[in-house]
């Protein structure tokens, strides 16, 4: 026979609740977990000990200004550190999208904290004399500076994870552009032959974007370094003590081991979330970036027979299951599909920050769920890009050779010798007749053999001042 399960009496500003009498969150997280059931998902671990950390930072500050005596002071910052240590990390029950501006988050700490914290002291959960969520946990702070710090803490992390990532990339793309700097194969612009380039060259231009985006990311870590911790309701610091608000941010620092300071004006720093727009965009250009390269990737190996099939992707598994030996290019897709999900968040960024009113803005909790969404999913999209596709890539040397041979592009080069019009009257008749530029450049006596093997030298095409019309 199944154990009845107990509860505990709790009551909030609503009325009285049955909660659970073995959970850890209480009254106020559980109406939350009622109201909110909008993704089936839960908080993400990294904000839980975001927010935590920030307990524990308010908790030793609140001591230090002698506003929390030692032995609740204590026994919260223990219950911090076990959940930074991922315990308890099943009793944050609230949906990561949800209404009040993130208070549901915030009360669902505060009670989780409080209730391990009067366990530590010897008491029974629920028994918020011994420490109280509010009055203790939550003391000189409030939801709309908790929760906007605890989500830029976050966006720290994951955007630092990114970065070593994206660093991968990098390594990976200029590994490749000194493995393939010898291979000649044709340019193309707006999918037509070009002039020459050289594979090795186009591996170095994507190393170069990245590197960019690398950059772009340091602009983003210094958007979420400043924290409005300290400003409690909207900013203007009400209920904290002043040097409370003095130094929580300092010890914050210390406690995450990041580099954090405190917003210079707190009343704009809870009021306007363009921060987040800034980061968002630069996420997304990052993932356009991957985009545009993977959409490369995919056309250079198309065939292997019929297409380009310039280089050759590795094969991580079967491609159809009607189609014998076929291989998708399935790392570069879904590369794709990151990129194109992510644009999708920055859109819903930019919308919840425009929609805020007067002193605050009610729609971080959708800011956070897709901001951690694009930087995590980019961070494993680049990851698997690496793994699965980059390091394996070889070139079919002799197909990219047999494309420049038969392209009418090289006629480009011929220019400054003979003028524009005589060139294009010889691609023009190459094109319709399919006969081979050199042969026809010959047959007219518009350059001899030796002028020819200097001016159409792949690789000179490849290279400012190798060739031109001042070598000969």
């Amino acid at each position: 026979m199944a154990e009845e399960k107990k509860f505990r009496t709790e009551h909030d500003s609503i009325g009285t609740k049955e909660v659970p009498v073995e959970a850890y969150y209480g009254v106020q997280t559980l109406r939350a977990s009622e109201n909110f059931y909008i993704t089936g998902l839960n908080m993400h671990p990294e904000l839980i000990n975001s927010v935590a950390q920030i307990k524990k930072a308010a908790a030793i500050t609140n001591y230090e200004v002698g506003r929390l005596d030692k032995k609740r002071a204590d026994a919260i910052v223990q219950a911090c550190d076990e959940i930074i240590e991922g315990k308890l990390h099943d009793q944050f029950i609230v949906d990561p999208i949800q209404g009040g501006a993130g208070t549901s988050l915030n009360m669902n700490a505060n009670e989780v904290i409080a209730n391990r914290a009067i366990e530590i002291l010897g008491g029974e959960k629920g028994d918020y004399s011994i420490v109280n969520p509010n009055d203790h946990v939550n003391y000189g702070q409030s939801t709309n500076d908790v929760f906007p710090s605890c989500g830029r803490i976050t966006a720290l992390k994951l955007l630092h994870g990114a970065q070593k990532q994206l660093n991968r990339l990098v390594e990976a793309l200029n590994q490749k552009a000194k493995e393939f700097d010898h291979v000649i194969k044709m340019g193309r612009t707006q999918l037509q032959d070009a002039v020459p380039i050289r594979l090795g060259q186009e591996f170095k231009a994507y190393a170069a974007a990245i590197r960019r985006d690398i950059n772009r990311f340091e602009n983003a870590k210094d958007e979420m370094s400043r924290l409005n911790l300290g400003g409690t309701a909207i900013g203007t610091g009400l209920n904290a003590d002043v040097h409370y608000l003095q130094r929580v941010v300092r010890n914050i620092a210390e406690i995450s081991g990041l580099d954090l300071i405190q917003s210079y004006d707190l009343i704009d720093a809870t009021q306007n979330l363009d921060g987040y727009v800034a980061v968002s965009g630069m996420v997304k250009t990052c993932a356009v970036s991957l985009s545009k390269m993977s959409n490369d990737l995919r056309l250079m190996s198309s065939g292997p027979r019929t297409g380009f099939g310039e280089i050759n992707l590795p094969a991580k598994q079967n491609g159809s299951s009607i189609m014998p030996g076929k291989v998708n290019p399935v790392i570069p897709e879904v590369v794709n599909q990151v990129a194109f999900n992510i644009i999708g968040n920055d859109m819903t960024i930019a919308m919840a920050a425009e929609a805020g009113q007067l002193e605050l803005n009610a729609f971080e909790p959708i800011i956070f769920y897709n901001m951690f969404q694009s930087i995590e999913t980019l961070t494993f999209a680049v990851r698997t890009l690496v793994d699965n596709c980059i390091t394996g890539i070889t070139a079919n040397e002799e197909r990219c050779k047999q494309l420049v041979d038969r392209s009418v592009g090289i006629i480009t080069a011929i220019c400054p010798y003979v003028g524009y019009e005589k060139a294009a009257n010889v691609a023009k008749e190459a094109i319709r007749t399919g006969a081979n530029v050199r042969d026809l450049i010959l047959r007219d006596k518009l350059l001899t053999q030796e002028e020819l093997d200097t001016i159409l030298n792949p690789y000179a095409m490849t290279e400012p001042g190798i060739s031109g019309k001042q070598g000969l």
